[in-house]
């Protein structure tokens, strides 16, 4: 090991470019922009070489940017996971899955879309729920094993990551017997009469929701919009208005929250996901996950 080289430089040299820039990796890691600055170039001397040079408003990786940062990739990866393989050499064996879940992401769709490793006697699991961008940032960190969403990631080129399907889900409308009743008859146009619930647009199934309202020559009377999808079946439940939802939990919604099922939301899907940094995925758990998924949709 050399004796020139910090490592906490490296790691905000790795932090800079898989955010892009100093501005937005400093925000990342709480501090100054010149101080993860300063700490670059001591980096750079140590190195004897530049890495990163201006590109636009931010930075681009220099090749030698480019050796680094997949050094630095597989020295962090390690790190990540030394502490589980410590603690399994010290005790009884676990199995670490951390999954990043998409704030647009139903629920009940993720409990579905884990049910093939929850029994995992071994699991030791980590769930956390963010805005789809700040969870694709973290898992190219290798905070996360997988991220879960309703849709693909986008296309970056300073961030390598994978999209997996897992499948998808014919969308219906959903609603408490007293609306199920006053809508009914006349579905979908009974919809322009009766308020309506709807993911904000973080959420990929609202843009596809509105160009169905707008195909159907309908003018919703929008209740209420929600962030959380949980949320919005909550109220939806207590009467405030009827709200589409995957089929794909159906027996789940009905039992749960006292719905009933008005009508399909003609043409409408939503798409689930699992992201990972590896075009072959790699984790054991992961890997039974996308397993078991294919082979649902092969059997249907």
């Amino acid at each position: 090991m050399s004796n020139d080289l910090n490592y906490r430089h490296l790691y905000y040299f790795w932090v800079v470019a898989k955010e892009g820039g100093m501005a937005r990796a400093a925000a990342r890691l709480d501090m100054a922009v010149q101080t993860v600055s300063t700490q670059v170039r001591e980096l750079e001397r140590a190195l004897g070489a530049t890495l990163l040079k201006p590109a636009g408003r931010g930075l681009a990786l220099t090749e030698a940017g480019l050796v680094a940062l997949r050094q630095a990739d597989q020295i962090f990866q390690l790190g990540e996971q030394l502490p589980a393989a410590v603690r399994d050499a010290a005790g009884s064996p676990s199995i670490r899955l951390a999954v990043g879940v998409s704030d647009g992401l139903p629920k009940l769709v993720v409990r579905r879309l884990m049910q093939p490793v929850i029994q995992e006697p071994a699991l030791q699991l980590l769930c956390r729920e963010r805005q789809f961008e700040d969870l694709l940032a973290d898992l190219a960190l290798h905070r996360l094993d997988v991220v879960l969403a309703d849709r693909a990631a986008p296309p970056n080129p300073s961030l390598r990551l994978y999209s997996h399907s897992l499948g998808s889900s014919p969308v219906a409308w959903y609603a408490t017997a007293s609306l199920h009743a006053a809508a009914r008859r006349g579905f979908p146009q009974s919809l322009a009469q009766i308020p309506v619930l709807l993911p904000t647009t973080h959420a990929a199934l609202r843009t596809r929701v509105d160009h169905w309202f707008e195909r159907q020559g309908i003018r919703p009377r929008i209740g209420g919009e929600f962030e959380d999808s949980a949320l919005l079946k909550t109220f939806g439940a207590s009467g405030m208005g009827a709200f589409p939802a995957a089929e794909w939990v159906h027996d789940d919604l009905v039992q749960r929250y006292g719905v009933k099922r008005l009508g399909a939301c003609e043409g409408v899907e939503e798409h689930f996901y699992a992201i990972d940094t590896e075009k072959k995925v790699h984790h054991p758990l992961v890997q039974r996950m996308l397993a078991a998924h294919k082979l649902t949709a092969s059997a249907a």
